[in-house]
């Protein structure tokens, strides 16, 4: 050691590197602040995303605007979110697809999606829909499956990508009936959705946000929801559970991040006022779009990371499901 750095000169620069920390958190935020997303606009990631960043603004009194990075089923944007400063300027809407599904399909990320992040709060529950092009000859779940039974191979399905929840709906399905269909992944819903209505694919599991106005607007042929209970926004729809498939449940969960590191007054702050637009008139505005409004605390947020790894991990091993 220096012979100047005595022990008051460093106790002096720590008290200067605290002091710094604490007004740099005091200040924040003093410039614009983005919602990274790892989905194309017009998924039901980006509504979302869309309906926190509104009020967030305007409580910050900064700017809050949205940036989708697709791909890679939403590895593209989780990965920048992990290597990206830890200041509360960059955050993330993750989905149990990019925190739970991902890292037991992908063998080689750069990134630990439990140790890189810093959650702050759960946000909705999300459920898929299983939607079909009106010109398929199947009108109810026990049809569709007589249909696909009988032309194994012949009926697509699409996906907003590999391994992302709607991927992994349509495999516990494969499993659940034994169907053979032919998964097609595309790089985010809205161009599966496109197809799906230009009869390129048949059938899709879609998470609901995206697709609410078009499904009460008669678009596509519902069959059946895949959570437990029926969705509020769309009472008349059936569970797959109640259409013939019993136990069938396969849903997914938004929810904010920030990289690991961000102060923890920040993240508190975040979770505050989140939580508190939830509580208040967002929670309406989320249920109008299909999804399940939910918060936590970001210890709370942890626990059901840690519990849907184990989850997932135990589906894809017995599905066989593999990505590199």
């Amino acid at each position: 050691m220096r012979a100047w750095l005595t022990l008051p000169a460093l106790a002096g620069l720590a008290l200067i590197a605290i002091t710094t920390t604490a007004a740099a958190q005091a200040d924040w935020p003093n410039r614009p602040i983005r919602i990274v997303e790892g989905f194309p606009a017009g998924s039901g990631v980006d509504i979302v995303a869309r309906l926190i960043a509104d009020p967030l603004g305007r409580t910050l009194g900064q700017s809050v605007v949205v940036e989708p990075r697709t791909g890679a089923g939403g590895n593209v944007g989780t990965e920048f979110v992990a290597k990206s400063p830890p200041d509360g300027y960059t955050l993330y809407l993750g989905t149990s697809g990019t925190h739970a599904i991902n890292p037991w399909l992908y063998s080689n990320l750069s990134f630990d999606v439990q140790k890189d992040f810093a959650p702050v709060t759960l946000l909705c529950d999300v459920p898929n829909i299983l939607i079909l092009n009106k010109n398929v000859p199947a009108h109810d779940l026990k049809q569709f499956l007589e249909l696909a039974r009988a032309n194994p191979g012949k009926i697509n399905y699409g996906s907003s990508g590999n391994g992302t929840s709607m991927h992994l709906a349509g495999e516990q399905f494969r499993a659940a009936t034994g169907v053979n269909m032919l998964h097609i992944p595309y790089r985010g819903s809205p161009q599966a959705t496109t197809d799906l209505m230009g009869g390129q694919i048949q059938a899709m599991f879609h998470q609901v946000p995206a697709v609410i106005d078009q499904i009460k607007a008669g678009t596509f042929t519902v069959i059946g929801v895949t959570t437990a209970t029926r969705v509020a926004a769309l009472p008349d729809v059936p569970t797959l559970a109640e259409a013939g498939l019993p136990g069938f449940e396969s849903s997914t969960w938004y929810g904010l991040f920030a990289p690991a590191g961000t102060p923890k007054p920040i993240v508190d702050r975040l979770n505050r006022e989140i939580v508190g637009y939830i509580k208040g008139d967002l929670g309406p505005r989320l249920a109008a779009q299909g999804v399940i409004p939910r918060t936590s605390t970001p210890a709370e947020f942890a626990q059901v990371i840690a519990a849907d790894n184990k989850k997932w991990r135990e589906i894809i091993e017995r599905t066989g499901t593999k990505l590199d």
